[in-house]
């Protein structure tokens, strides 16, 4: 299965470990139809917005996903959901609800890596 992760599972951040045994497919962006919110430590995903968000796509085997399913708490936090990607494949990837990202920054980049450096200058 490909999974798209665009925080803190991308290569490089805190949480990428949880990919040590998957294989990095692409770099890739969503369709200009999502929103990129700052949670802090971590940033969440909804549809309904207009921003493409850029990630990295894996190819997972089934004890890697249920690993990212326990990280992402699937399905009471993050809900696991086919997206497509602006080149139209479709992937796996983590979502929140409008109600739960309400009131936090928007990240207008659509980057979260980008976020983080500007947060850290």
């Amino acid at each position: 299965m490909r999974v798209f992760v665009y925080g803190t599972l991308l290569a490089g951040e805190p949480n990428h470990h949880v990919l040590a045994g998957a294989r990095l497919v692409a770099k890739a962006c969503t369709e200009p139809a999502f929103e990129l919110r700052d949670l802090g430590p971590f940033p969440g995903l909804v549809r309904g917005g207009t921003h493409a968000v850029a990630g990295e796509v894996y190819e997972v085997d089934a004890p890697t996903l249920a690993a990212l399913d326990r990280l992402e708490g699937h399905p009471r936090f993050y809900r696991r959901t086919r997206i497509a990607l602006d080149d139209g494949a479709l992937v796996e990837t983590y979502l929140l609800t409008p109600e739960q990202i309400e009131g936090r920054p928007v990240i207008v980049s659509g980057n979260w890596r980008s976020r983080r450096k500007e947060n850290a200058a």
